[in-house]
């Protein structure tokens, strides 16, 4: 195996180009990670490179060329330590130019590179590229131990340790060692006591960072116009346009309006047609990273959200707040024309035909039409001799699937309508209604040729034929 001598590289590769990479690719590198979780010599993976920690890396027995001398030039200052470029802000030095003016974005607080999906800015264009994968879904460092895929490479290191059970950071006043060095180094403030993550609010200080995070929950930031609380007054900010209206992010193709630029971003593919977010298990693609997200719960099983009132769970949480309200009873849309309610819109939307009379869906067959579609799609089986349901026990076969469920009720015994009068009980609704008429005592249904009245229709038909002389059997 060929080494060479340290070479520290950033994150952002671009101080080299791809070509040098490529042809250092058969070269152990140590190479610097700075994240907020990692420290300077966080081992991480370049794609064809091997990584080893410091104490590993020897010298290279080859040596090795550039294709251009500025390549050559930035290489050697690797082996003479020789940093020329000063930052003007602080006493930070740096062996080349483009790493000086990354630390400079530091001070400027400069993030020239613009995610085009979201309002987020990077200092540094790698950073860039990995936050789009939060976007598109790519997880293109794959562990060869399991499934588990990563956007980053350092995670997939990280994960790597799970199966070697590897813990290199070792505590140098205890026994104790880590997977990771942030880890040790959050551990070693339980031996010095510092506590470098100080509230802005009062005077409490952590030794952790999400610990602070807890903290400054208990300091809120309150809308002035209403009683909400945020957390973060990012939050607080957004929110306020709520009350102001404002929509700055108007879109060129149409006169929609948005208060943020990235649902700008996301209206937009309505008109070019761009789904981005592509599902790894399927051929389905989506405009906006929640659909995706939602999908994929199509292929994992997972459901999330879980009724406090059952043992029913969802995938979506508007399918649990539509389904609590069978528990409580809620009906929030409400028909201006009477006094109905009912728990959903599209129901209420259903409704309001019976007040208008309208029957959109007409049948091509006939004359007839129809106030919703399904009992256009009902009524079409009835020209087409159509009966796709079919009985798994017997023969026979029915046009709509009601009919099939009631059937299937002859081969379980189920009788699930219950008389509240008596002990019968029915397998169809219908029937039950029928029976019910037998404790009332009422008779709907009136012959037109006397005054007799009978509480089954199949009554009236017999006694009509008394009138017409009619003997069909």
């Amino acid at each position: 195996m060929k080494h060479v001598n340290e070479i520290n590289i950033k994150p952002d590769a671009s101080c080299y180009s791809e070509e040098v990479l490529r042809k250092s690719s058969n070269i152990i590198f140590e190479v610097k990670v700075m994240d907020e979780h990692e420290i300077d010599d966080e081992p991480l993976l370049l794609q064809g490179v091997q990584i080893k920690p410091k104490e590993e890396i020897g010298i290279f027995k080859e040596p090795i060329a550039f294709t251009a001398e500025s390549y050559l030039v930035k290489h050697e200052v690797t082996h003479s330590g020789e940093k020329p470029y000063q930052c003007s802000q602080c006493d930070k030095t740096f062996s080349q130019q483009c790493k000086l003016v990354q630390h400079q974005r530091k001070h400027t607080g400069e993030k020239p590179y613009q995610c085009s999906q979201c309002d987020m800015a990077f200092s540094q264009n790698n950073r860039l590229t990995i936050h789009m994968r939060t976007h598109t879904g790519e997880k293109p460092y794959q562990c060869s131990k399991c499934d588990v895929a990563f956007s980053q490479n350092n995670s997939l290191t990280i994960h790597m340790r799970t199966h070697t059970g590897e813990k290199p950071y070792q505590c140098s006043q205890c026994e104790k060692a880590f997977s990771q060095r942030y880890q040790l180094v959050t551990h070693q403030r339980t031996h010095t006591g510092e506590k470098p993550y100080q509230c802005s609010k009062c005077d409490v200080a952590f030794s952790q960072n999400s610990s602070l995070t807890m903290h400054m929950r208990k300091h809120t930031y309150q809308c002035s116009q209403c009683e909400k609380d945020f957390s973060q007054i990012y939050q607080l900010v957004k929110h306020q346009i709520t009350h102001t209206g404002e929509k700055p992010y108007p879109c060129s193709q149409c006169n929609k309006a948005f208060s943020r630029r990235d649902r700008l971003v996301t209206h937009q593919r309505i008109h070019t047609g761009e789904k981005p977010y592509h599902c790894s298990q399927c051929d389905r693609s989506y405009s906006n990273h929640k659909s995706l997200t939602l999908h994929m719960r199509t292929h994992t099983g997972d459901k999330p959200y879980q009724c406090s009132h059952c043992d029913m769970a969802f995938s979506q949480h508007y399918s649990l707040t539509l389904h609590m309200r069978r528990h409580t009873g809620e009906k929030p849309y409400q028909c201006s024309q009477c006094e109905k309610a009912f728990s959903e819109r599209y129901l209420l939307a259903k409704h309001q035909i019976t007040h208008t009379g309208e029957k959109p869906y007409p049948c091509s067959q006939c004359n007839k039409a129809f106030s919703h579609r399904d009992n256009l799609v009902k009524h079409q089986i009835a020209h087409t001799g159509e009966k796709p349901y079919q009985c798994s026990q017997c023969d026979r076969s029915y046009s709509r699937h009601t009919c099939l469920t009631i059937h299937m009720r002859t081969h379980t015994g189920e009788k699930p309508y219950q008389c509240s009068q008596c002990d019968k009980a029915f397998s169809c609704k219908g029937t039950l209604i029928r029976h019910h008429v037998i404790h009332t005592g009422e008779k709907p249904y009136h012959c037109s040729q006397c005054d007799k009245a009978f509480s089954q229709n199949i009554y009236l038909l017999n006694h009509q034929r008394t009138h017409t002389g009619e003997k069909p059997y």
